[in-house]
């Protein structure tokens, strides 16, 4: 399979409770107009960002029945899903964020803990 634009973090898998996103466009100036260095910026405790993808959630403890071991390991793990879909935009502390550089763009692996509220375009 060929990577392209469109299915390159296909490949991608996100661990445990962790969320992948891509950082929103941040605006370089003020509301009164001043124009802020790339520095100041990236200094902000709190960042958004577009949910890319999303890890399966928070490992549950396994049964002790021994019934189950006939089971194969993937029937045996279960999982407690996070609340974050990929599509929402995540309001996230940028002190749990972990900054990654994945084919030239950037990205923030946050845990679930970290994100402080979603907005999802969805119809209530």
């Amino acid at each position: 399979m060929r990577v392209t634009a469109d299915n390159r973090l296909k490949k991608l898998i996100v661990v445990g409770d962790r969320v992948l996103i891509r950082p929103g466009r941040q605006s370089d100036k003020t509301d009164t107009g001043l124009y802020l260095p790339p520095g100041v910026q990236e200094k902000e405790k709190i960042q958004s960002g577009y949910v890319i993808k999303v890890g399966p959630g928070y490992p549950l403890p396994m049964p002790a029945d021994e019934d189950d071991l006939w089971k194969g390991k993937e029937e045996q793990i279960k999982y407690l899903p996070l609340q974050a879909q990929e599509g929402d935009l995540a309001i996230f502390l940028q002190k749990g964020a972990i900054e990654v550089i994945y084919e030239k763009e950037k990205y923030f692996i946050v845990p679930q803990a970290s994100i402080l509220m979603l907005e999802r375009e969805e119809d209530l």
